[in-house]
């Protein structure tokens, strides 16, 4: 990792991944090959960008991503609607023949349903470099892990600098500063639905203090099921998530972390932390 990159300033002040990950309830996957502009959406025609503009408007909690995977060059366009928080979560995929379809198809209603789930390696060169470097060789050590149709390199996740970063779908969990050779594994952990810690930033359904709460509560129970702990309320730092034995009341502190970059050249600020300070009953 080289010296004085957003990603390895973040490892050297042991930043904590723990209330990292961005938050989406619905996410709108459309492929574009090819290289992606800083602001992805900006390289599509103004006629194909309104219909994603459209639906992030009227979707509360929704991202838009672009994927792409390096060996693919012809032949249909997906776009895919993953519904992170809903129960079950769900993903649909549509076969477009050109981006004009997207005037045309019913991203709430339509689509295949896919059993999933899918894996997007953030590869987005152009809006840090710490992605495009660490995420390429993460995603060719998935490559024989993960089928064709679930594994894709995706535009600005969120969190360069905990690059190589890891989003798993259709649960909306986000993991960081993935090591190559150690994640097949990890991937072989969710898809028998366990959910490994290392590494793990957080569930993007839930806010920050939440995600932390979920984390600490999984790591002194042994819980592992990916399903096993839901999140019942959170407010002011009080988090009470319900859990196989119960449940748990979890008091999370935010304070000031160390003063990093957001992304390699950015102006270093403070960022925040999520200390677990209590969990009860």
């Amino acid at each position: 990792m080289s010296e004085g990159t957003c990603s390895a300033l973040s490892l050297a002040a042991d930043e904590s991944l723990a209330g990292t990950a961005g938050r989406a309830a619905a996410y709108l996957l459309l492929e574009v090959r090819g290289a992606w502009e800083r602001e992805a959406i900006d390289g599509l025609a103004e006629h194909h960008a309104s219909p994603i503009r459209a639906w992030l408007a009227a979707t509360p909690g929704s991202k838009a991503l672009f994927v792409r995977r390096p060996d693919r060059r012809g032949g249909e366009i997906a776009a895919l609607v993953v519904r992170a928080a809903a129960d079950p979560p769900t993903i649909r995929q549509f076969r477009l023949e050109t981006y004009d379809d997207l005037l045309d198809i019913d991203l709430d209603g339509g689509g295949d349903l896919v059993s999933g789930p899918i894996a997007l390696v953030c590869g987005h060169g152009r809006r840090d470099a710490c992605c495009a470097r660490l995420g390429r060789p993460l995603y060719d050590a998935l490559c024989d892990e993960l089928g064709p149709e679930s594994l894709w390199l995706s535009s600005h996740q969120g969190g360069h600098r905990f690059a190589p970063n890891l989003l798993w779908l259709p649960d909306g969990l986000q993991f960081g500063r993935l090591v190559p050779a150690a994640a097949p594994a990890l991937v072989r952990e969710l898809r028998d639905g366990r959910l490994p810690l290392d590494c793990l930033r957080g569930r993007t359904t839930f806010p920050p203090e939440a995600q932390a709460a979920e984390i600490a509560v999984r790591a002194r129970s042994g819980v592992t099921g990916l399903g096993d702990v839901v999140l019942v309320s959170a407010e002011s730092g009080h988090v009470r998530l319900s859990t196989p034995a119960g449940e748990v009341e979890v008091t999370v502190d935010v304070q000031e972390g160390p003063t990093l970059p957001a992304s390699c050249g950015a102006t270093p600020e403070p960022v925040e932390r999520y200390v677990v300070s209590s969990i009860g009953s």
